[in-house]
């Protein structure tokens, strides 16, 4: 069973379009991406998750449990993590454990008191003493503490500094290898081919690609850059199809791979090169290649994605879950 399971899915603010005909699965297990630029429709998806916005068609089932009307049964098994925390200024991560201890009526205490050690967290500093980045690390650890089956996590690494964003990746792989299924909502592309299995670009409040990291990096462009033995030999040869030459100087050869690399390095190796360099995946041109289309205009026009009738609607405040 999906421990995600979204149906054309549809949430509407008036004439407004929040998202439309979304569908989804994500398994246990997975760390699953959902990307897409501020104002795309990740936080209405998000919240139609979590059952603080009710679908105006379609539907939306966590763990086989509807979002809505199932919502306090689905919330026991979810961690989650909003993009706009919110904390009471007065309270502790020991506080706060106790607190959510409390209204799970289980035991987290020490489950956060070592997830604060990881994140170099003290667990008696008070929130209005926090800086950004400590708060974020607040809310993550009451989103884990818990043990959840299911991570909704909406741009996570805000405010974190590297080495926290790589103790959190550390610990989000952790997680998954054990069972747990992560819904990682960002913005930024970077945070998330190094973590992700698989990826949905959602654009203008629709899904405009849904598939594994590995397949975007099969179609990403490589820089490529050729030196041969002498000039003579660079000015002889002639490139093949997938290997688009931008510039020729003497013997060197700068251009872009389009394909994969092992058909570059048979070609390659009929040659006579010194030296070949292959870059990484430029997942960037891919992830940009899906907003640089003539229809974008157009749904922003029509007041498609999250403009402020989302922002108007915001059931269930910021706070972590």
């Amino acid at each position: 069973m999906s421990v995600i399971s979204i149906d054309n899915l549809t949430k509407r603010y008036g004439a407004r379009r929040g998202v439309e005909s979304i569908n989804l699965e994500v398994g246990r297990g997975a760390i699953f991406g959902f990307l897409g630029p501020n104002g795309a429709g990740k936080t209405t998806t998000i919240r139609v998750l979590l059952g603080f916005l009710r679908a105006s068609a379609g539907s939306a089932r966590i763990l086989g449990a509807d979002c809505w009307s199932q919502s306090p049964r689905i919330k026991r098994d979810v961690g989650y993590l909003p993009g706009d925390l919110r904390l009471y200024s007065w309270i502790t991560l020991r506080s706060s454990m106790a607190l959510s201890g409390t209204i799970r009526r289980r035991d987290v205490m020490k489950a956060g008191l070592v997830l604060a050690e990881r994140f170099s967290l003290d667990p008696d500093l008070i929130v209005r003493k926090m800086s950004r980045g400590t708060r974020q690390k607040l809310g993550i650890i009451l989103a884990l503490a818990h043990e959840p089956k299911l991570l909704i996590l909406d741009e996570p690494t805000s405010g974190l500094d590297p080495l926290m964003q790589d103790e959190l990746a550390r610990i989000l792989r952790e997680r998954a290898a054990a069972g747990t299924t992560v819904f990682f909502s960002s913005h930024t592309l970077g945070e998330v081919e190094t973590l992700c299995d698989r990826v949905a670009i959602v654009r203008a409040g629709r899904i405009v690609a849904d598939e594994a990291i590995q397949s975007l990096r099969s179609r990403a462009q490589r820089t490529v850059t050729l030196l041969f033995v002498d000039a003579g030999r660079a000015a002889a040869a002639s490139p093949p199809g997938f290997l688009r030459i931008l510039e020729r100087s003497g013997r060197l050869w700068r251009g872009e791979l389009h394909g994969e690399a092992n058909g570059l390095l048979q070609w390659a190796s009929s040659q006579e090169l010194e030296d070949i360099t292959i870059g990484s995946p430029d997942l960037e041109s891919i992830f940009r290649s899906f907003y640089l289309t003539d229809d974008v205009a157009t749904d922003a026009a029509n007041g498609a994605g999250m403009g402020a009738g989302e922002q108007n609607h915001q059931p269930g405040g910021g706070g972590a879950a």
